[in-house]
């Protein structure tokens, strides 16, 4: 995946309709909560964790089609901050593998401080 190049075409794609303007971090961060709802509302009732919604080859496009936007708004706000994404997903990692040890952890979802 190339995420410089996706960066560059939505940067294109705000830039040709002067929508820059608009993309403060706060509005990104707000556009991105909604979209992580509007795939949750797919999921909303599910007896089956989403199982059986993914299943559906119609239900399954509406979560990708969800999952695109809530990637690429990510994109624009990791673009607006100048994060360097793969850097801080690495580093988050390796973080979680300090508080969440193998040996305490393996088979687990408590939270690391209870």
């Amino acid at each position: 995946m190339d995420i410089e190049l996706i960066k560059s075409r939505l940067r294109q794609f705000s830039e040709e309709r002067d929508w820059e303007q608009f993309h403060s971090p706060k509005n990104l961060t707000m556009a991105l909560s909604v979209e992580v709802a509007e795939l949750v509302e797919i999921l909303q009732w599910s007896n089956s964790g989403g199982l059986d919604e993914i299943k559906d080859p119609e239900i399954k496009l509406k979560m990708e089609k969800e999952i695109a936007d809530i990637f690429n708004y990510l994109l624009k706000l990791v673009d607006v901050l100048d994060i360097d994404l793969e850097k801080a997903a690495l580093n988050k990692i390796d973080e979680n593998e300090q508080k969440y040890p193998i040996e305490k952890f393996k088979g687990s979802s408590r939270k690391y401080n209870k």
